[in-house]
């Protein structure tokens, strides 16, 4: 579907980002290492990826795209001491990590991490670990999900769900979809899960969209990426915020998704990630120690920065490289190698 294109939409690439570009990723590395030398030695850095799309999606033009993520993958292994996660994290206990070492993970479960990053994955042997949603294989989508598409195939020029509480909604251009679909995704956020879900059918039964059951993967999906090598961890069965539910549940979620994903690969399930992962607001103390109860070897939040040898192992930090540049990309693990507020272990 095509949209009319305001002038917002085709402004220039920022002061900052034609600087890094400008720089370039080798640049910036040699900086990095004048300004925290001491960074060289000692912090792993977790990177999270979600979605990789194929080509630019209109609605989303900061989703990392195909292109995108081989860029990075290209500065990884001219630059930087890539691992798989079971390596990185006893080198990290150890105390033995080279200068610059990275581990990829990728949440939730996306069909496009095994058709498209899969194999600029495998192309640069990259090993990474995939944590799995795994209420949303064959056929599910994410709310999230349901709502871009809802916009995004919207046929009228307005949204007006005022008695709903929702601001009205122009969707004449693209740039007004954009905006409508940050407007009705924070505001989904902020109500509980039941009522996301009636609302979300309400918006089905006033909008009529098409909605497309492919966006998650399959559970040979699953099973094609444990062939590959690539580390599956566990990220619930419906993705809740940890905090919004009963503890029951949280434990119910956790085992349930842990035992589908073992009887799936044949293999123990050995890591955990926090659904949205922010301390204290996704998920509580108390959550950590279920986690721990359950058997994991590891746990992983969404803190920025990078891990140390002090963290809490069932606290580890993380942080998506949303940079479009190489050089940006480059700069942002050289950040999260300044010494920050770790949660440190018990």
């Amino acid at each position: 579907m095509t949209y009319p294109v305001s002038r917002e939409t085709q402004r220039p690439n920022g002061l900052r980002a034609a600087l890094l570009d400008a720089l370039g990723a080798k640049v910036v590395s040699r900086l990095g290492e004048v300004i925290w030398p001491e960074a060289v030695n000692g912090p792993l850095s977790i990177l999270i990826y979600h979605r990789i799309l194929g080509k630019p999606d209109p609605l989303l033009p900061d989703e990392i795209t195909v292109e995108d993520f081989r860029h990075d993958m290209q500065l990884l292994v001219s630059r930087f001491n890539v691992f798989d996660l079971p390596e990185g994290l006893r080198r990290l206990k150890e105390g033995t990590l080279p200068p610059y070492a990275v581990c990829l993970t990728f949440d939730d479960g996306y069909r496009d991490n095994c058709t498209i990053a899969l194999p600029v994955l495998q192309e640069f042997g990259i090993p990474a670990t995939f944590f799995i949603a795994t209420g949303y294989l064959d056929g599910g989508r994410m709310w999230n999900d349901t709502l871009l598409e809802t916009v995004r195939h919207y046929a009228d020029d307005v949204i007006d769900m005022e008695d709903w509480g929702i601001p009205r909604l122009e969707m004449r251009t693209l740039d007004d979809r954009r905006r409508a679909w940050k407007v009705l995704f924070k505001w989904m956020r902020r109500i509980g899960v039941r009522g996301r879900g009636e609302m979300l059918a309400l918006f089905q039964q006033r909008l009529k969209a098409p909605l497309p059951d492919d966006l998650m993967m399959t559970a040979g999906d699953v099973r094609s990426l444990a062939a590959a090598g690539m580390e599956i961890g566990c990220h619930t069965e419906s993705h809740p915020i940890l905090t919004r539910i009963t503890d029951e549940l949280v434990r119910e979620e956790i085992v349930r998704s842990r035992a589908y994903l073992e009887g799936l690969i044949n293999k123990r399930v050995r890591y955990f990630a926090y659904p949205n992962g922010v301390p204290g607001d996704d998920y509580a103390p108390r959550h950590v120690d279920i986690v721990k109860e359950c058997g994991f070897e590891a746990a992983f939040s969404t803190e920025w920065g990078g891990a140390r040898s002090s963290c809490d192992m069932f606290q580890l930090p993380r942080f998506t490289p949303w940079d479009k540049s190489a050089a940006g990309f480059a700069l942002r693990l050289i950040l999260s190698r300044r010494p920050t507020g770790y949660r440190k272990a018990a």
